[in-house]
């Protein structure tokens, strides 16, 4: 510490910036939204769901949840042409919060669907915003900085927003909505700190090659918030469909449906399957989550010694693993079966270290043509992967039982890396080793 506060000494006595100099006070407010939509809801909604529906209910409403997420375009949009950057982060933090506080007196399937969905827009409103406001009013040298350390505080948001969680998934859920939703009116006080207003005039969307330096969750990912795909973007999709940037995003996208029916229904499946009360598996993801923070910088590192493609395929291997020890521990139950299936997930929740680094890195060598097209379509497969996993995920379990789920990860995960297996071509071979 005392090392660290030299440096400090020394950048500010040779006009250097310092951690200080990227931090802005309303970066309080996304924090918050990680503590709110990334830690309390993906524990609080199933359970809540769950105790007076079905299974399928479950999926439909993550589902509804993750599709909020698709609306983000349409706020990026609107943020670029009427330059109301602030107005749109505290109307997304309002919205999540009206949301929350509403979805414990929702009784009907069809009023927890739209509330879902409520939740979802207004966090993907939110989070756009947030990080276009940074790309509009600071120059791209200051990008890497300023929106590491607002994924930072995102993600720190999301491990106290899972602990929050595991005090108070118990019976009756309602204080942990309450508390989600007092969070979010709370946090629309940092908001009214974004200070400066951005050119209204709409400009292409930048390049941003970051991945989300938090624990997988399909809405709310900054990540999947920059870009919008076109019919031009498509058009080339269609073309190149057996390239390989075509065959990786079928692989991306199968390897994720599986994974986000897993992620959907993860407090009810530990406690159905495994017998983990969700008090214990909140915590255990909150540790799962911080753990996964230090493996964003060796990815990085081994992508380049290795191949991004290796690192890629390395990762899916280590999830079709993790699910093989969840689903054999779902069928034998045994007395240890709790401790086992938290380690699994742990796993599975590491690698998406692995594979959002890699995954930006190999659209970003392999997308033939323009960089923003390939990175439009990569965030749009996730997005539509999360829906349609949340769905299936639900379903699945309703026709053949809470530990078919597992089945549904090794299966994603193995057809993934198959596919990804495939890739490797002279051109790809080339770009590997120029790399």
């Amino acid at each position: 510490m005392a090392g660290v506060v030299v440096a400090e000494d020394v950048k500010r006595a040779t006009g250097l910036p310092t951690w200080r100099t990227w931090i802005e006070p309303w970066f309080l407010s996304y924090a918050f939204l990680g503590i709110s939509v990334a830690g309390l809801a993906p524990i609080l909604l199933p359970l809540s769901v769950g105790r007076s529906g079905s299974v399928s209910d479950i999926g439909l409403v993550m589902g509804a949840f993750n599709l909020g997420g698709l609306s983000a375009p349409l706020w990026g949009g609107v943020a670029d042409r009427y330059s109301v950057h602030r107005l749109l982060l505290v109307m997304g933090l309002l919205g999540t919060a009206v949301a929350l506080a509403a979805f414990p007196f929702a009784s009907s399937i069809e009023a927890r669907l739209l509330l879902g969905l409520a939740q979802g827009t207004g966090a993907a409103c939110a989070a756009t915003v947030a990080n276009l406001f940074i790309v509009e009013m600071h120059p791209r040298s200051e990008w890497d900085e300023r929106i590491g350390w607002l994924q930072t505080f995102y993600g720190a948001g999301q491990v106290f927003g899972l602990l929050l969680a595991g005090g108070t998934s118990g019976h009756d859920s309602r204080a942990g909505f309450f508390i989600g939703a007092g969070t979010m009116f709370v946090a629309c006080v940092p908001a009214l700190f974004m200070r400066g207003k951005p050119h209204a005039v709409p400009v292409k969307r930048p390049v941003l090659l970051y991945p989300s330096r938090h624990a997988e969750l399909t809405a709310g990912s900054p990540q999947s918030f920059y870009h919008r795909v076109d019919r031009k973007a498509v058009e080339h999709f269609l073309r190149s469909f057996v390239s390989p940037f075509g065959v990786f995003l079928v692989a991306w996208f199968t390897s994720f449906v599986g994974v986000a029916a897993f992620f959907s229904l993860y407090p009810v499946l530990m406690e159905v399957v495994y017998g983990v009360d969700p008090s214990i598996s909140s915590i255990g993801f909150a540790v799962a989550a911080t753990a996964g923070l230090f493996f964003y910088a060796p990815a990085g590192k081994w992508s380049r010694k290795y191949g991004s493609l290796r690192v890629f395929r390395a990762a899916l291997m280590t999830r079709v693993l993790a699910f093989l020890v969840l689903f054999i521990t779902g069928v034998l139950r045994f007395q240890a079966g709790g401790s086992l299936a938290l380690i699994g997930f742990a796993f599975v929740v590491v690698a998406w270290s692995l594979l959002s680094v890699t995954g930006t890195e190999i659209t970003a060598q392999y997308s033939e043509g323009h960089e923003g097209e390939g990175l439009g379509l990569f965030n749009a497969c996730t997005a539509v992967a999360g829906v349609l996993g949340a769905v299936i995920g639900g379903w699945s379990a309703e026709s053949w039982g809470c530990g078919f789920v597992s089945v549904l990860g090794i299966g994603g995960a193995t057809v993934g890396l198959l596919m990804s297996g495939i890739i490797s071509t002279p051109a790809t071979r080339r770009i590997e080793k120029e790399r």
